[in-house]
Order: structure tokens, then C-alpha cells, then sequence
């Protein structure tokens, strides 16, 4: 009985095992691509990925940073606006740059009043004063002279009619008039020539410098408010209202890394594709008058021709299109840039990835 189990039991494992390896054995069908891969259009392309970006004269899209530190209180765009060159986008708070300027500009306003007022020296009421200090010391020595005749000839009628006491006393009265009548015409000539060259010259520079400190410190204000450097559409915004921003960018609660303020684009109606060739395909470029370029949307049969902008003629280590920069790999490559008109049926975006092939063209 106990044999005959055994012989069942194997059996059935015999079987299972049969059934299982015909089962895993049935070759299942690929499930179908999501998109079809863009085939070369030319028979000898040389393939690329691009991504799109706003069509741009020199470098590519314009990434704003703050010049300063602080926590943002307003913004004045929205993405996907056209702005124009200068105009306001963002408002930082500038409550404590604002008080320090205002007291700078107090200062230097202060200046300026003492500088004016060195300048104009002497003071018509001042000069009056100096003028009748000198008319009571002339009357004063006249009196003291006055005085001195008189007892001079009392004593040459009389000699005993005057002590010699008296005349000696007179005498150094009209010593002491005179003297004080100098230093009192002196300090009138003083008071006349009004403030000193060098006082005024130390007061024009203490006036410049405060000057200068004050518009160091206006220019640094206006900074608190960024503006846009150019004509442009805004691509992106990365700060947020009560959000910290600083000169290296704002964080960026996604990637955990900095990122600009905003990012700007052209406002033309080009859009530009720029292409990382493979340096071991360097060399099978053609001349740059004869590319001819294909740019293929993924997920689509669109295609659009490409017109050749220019080459940036220094490879450079390769840099994922996530465009994070550390992400670079063991490879270099040459960028080259290419634009094209947006068209009105279909939906692109700078930052989209594409499929590029580059051939020469045909005469």
C-alpha cells in the first residue's frame, strides 16, 4: 500500500512538472511600443537627443538670480507672461535696507546744509555784531585818549593839580583801548572773511562721501526689487510669497537643490533645439553651411525641419538633459543649436525632449 502512494505521488509531480514547463515554455508577444521610434530619415543621420528651449541669440534661456537676501513679499508675473525689458517682477522685503537709506540721505542732507552754511559765511547779523564791537572799542579808546589829553594839560598848568598817579593810570587807559581796538578790528576782519577754505573743503568732502554712501545705498535698495533684464516670456517661477531667496537661487522642494528665481525665455516666435553630439561622432559632422537637421516629437509622427544657428565649439563633459548638474557622466560632447517656427497645431514646450538627426545636405 504503502509502495503504491509513493508511485501515485510521483506520478502527479511527473505530471505538474510537465504541465509547468509547457506553460513557462509558451513564448508571450511583446507588448507594443508606446510611441514608434523615429527612424533616420537620411541614410546616413547622425542621431541626437535635443531638448527644446527658447530661442536666444547667445547662451540659453535667462535664469534670474536675487543680487540679495531676503524673503520675498510680492510677485508681479505669472508664468507664461510677456514682459518687457525692466519692468518688475519680483519684490523682496526691504524694510531694513529702506531705514538705513533714509538715514544715510539724512546725513548727507545735513552735510549739505553745514557745507551751505560755511559757504555762506558771514551772516549779514553776526557781521552787524563784529561792526559795533569795533565802533564801542573805537569810542572807548577815543574816550580813554579824551581823558588823557584833559589830565595832560591839568598838569601842564598845574603839575600839583594831577598826581603823577593819575596820569601814569591814564596813560596805560588809552595803551589797553588801542590793543583792545586791534584784536576786536582783527576778529571783525575774521568774521568778515567768513569760514575757512580748508573747513570748507573738509566739509565738501564729508558732504561727497556721505553723498556717495547714500547712493551705494539707494542702488543697493532698488535691488530689492528684481526687473527683468530683457524682452522675454516668463518660463518658470521658483519662489513663492514668505519664501527665503539668496544670490545662489531659492530651494526647490522637489529636487532639494537651488534653483533661480525665474527663468526667463525669448518672445519670438522661434523656439531652438539644442543637440549634445557624442565626441566619437565628432568627426563625421559635415560643414556647419550644410546642415540639414530633423527634429522628431516623441509619442507623435510629427517631424519638423530644423534650421542650423550655430555650433558652441568646445566640447564639454555631458550633462543629463534633467539639466542637474551633477549628473555628468564619463562622456563629452558638442553642443550644437538649432530653432525652428513653433507651430500652431502642436503643443511644445521648452525643457521637452526630442529626437534630432543631422545629415548634410543635399545639392
Amino acid at each position: 500500500m504503502r509502495n503504491k502512494v509513493i508511485f501515485i505521488i510521483a506520478i502527479v509531480g511527473l505530471l505538474a512538472g510537465l504541465v509547468s514547463a509547457y506553460i513557462f515554455g509558451i513564448e508571450k508577444k511583446p507588448p507594443p511600443p508606446a510611441f514608434n521610434p523615429a527612424s533616420n530619415p537620411y541614410g546616413k543621420g547622425i542621431y541626437s537627443n535635443g531638448i527644446i528651449e527658447s530661442s536666444q541669440l547667445n547662451g540659453a534661456n535667462i535664469n534670474i538670480f536675487s543680487e540679495v537676501s531676503g524673503t520675498v513679499v510680492k510677485i508681479l508675473v505669472t508664468e507664461g507672461q510677456r514682459i518687457r525689458s525692466g519692468m518688475p517682477l519680483m519684490v523682496i522685503d526691504d524694510s531694513v535696507q529702506r531705514a538705513a537709506t533714509a538715514q544715510q540721505k539724512s546725513q548727507a542732507e545735513a552735510a549739505r546744509a553745514l557745507l551751505e552754511e560755511l559757504k555762506a559765511q558771514p551772516r549779514k547779523e553776526t557781521l552787524e555784531v563784529a561792526k559795533a564791537q569795533v565802533d564801542n572799542a573805537s569810542a572807548s579808546l577815543k574816550n580813554a585818549k579824551d581823558q588823557l589829553d584833559k589830565l595832560r594839560e591839568s598838569y601842564e598848568l598845574d603839575p600839583k593839580s594831577v598826581s603823577r598817579d593819575a596820569l601814569d593810570n591814564a596813560e596805560n587807559a588809552v595803551k589797553v583801548a588801542k590793543t583792545a581796538l586791534e584784536v576786536i578790528r582783527k576778529q571783525y576782519d575774521l568774521t568778515k572773511a567768513g569760514a575757512w577754505t580748508y573747513d570748507i573743503r573738509n566739509q565738501e568732502n564729508q558732504y561727497i562721501a556721505l553723498t556717495k554712501g547714500y547712493q551705494a545705498s539707494s542702488a543697493l535698495l532698488n535691488k530689492y526689487t528684481i526687473k527683468a533684464p530683457s524682452d522675454g516670456v516668463v518660463l518658470s517661477i521658483s519662489a513663492a510669497v514668505g519664501s527665503f531667496i539668496s544670490p545662489q537661487g531659492t530651494y526647490d522642494t522637489y529636487t532639494q537643490g537651488l534653483a533661480p528665481a525665474l527663468v526667463l525665455g525669448g518672445t519670438q516666435d522661434y523656439l531652438g533645439v539644442r543637440c549634445y553630439i557624442d565626441e566619437i561622432l565628432v568627426h563625421k559632422l559635415p560643414q556647419s553651411a550644410q546642415f540639414a537637421a530633423k527634429m522628431f516629437i516623441r509619442g507623435t509622427d510629427v517631424n519638423i525641419p530644423l534650421e542650423f544657428v550655430r555650433v558652441q565649439p568646445y566640447v564639454s563633459p555631458k550633462i543629463e538633459l534633467s539639466n542637474q548638474r551633477t549628473e555628468r557622466v564619463d562622456v563629452r560632447v558638442l553642443p550644437i543649436l538649432f530653432r525652428f517656427v513653433k507651430p500652431k497645431n502642436v503643443a511644445l514646450y521648452p525643457g521637452q525632449l526630442v529626437d534630432v538627426y543631422i545629415n548634410e545636405q543635399q545639392k
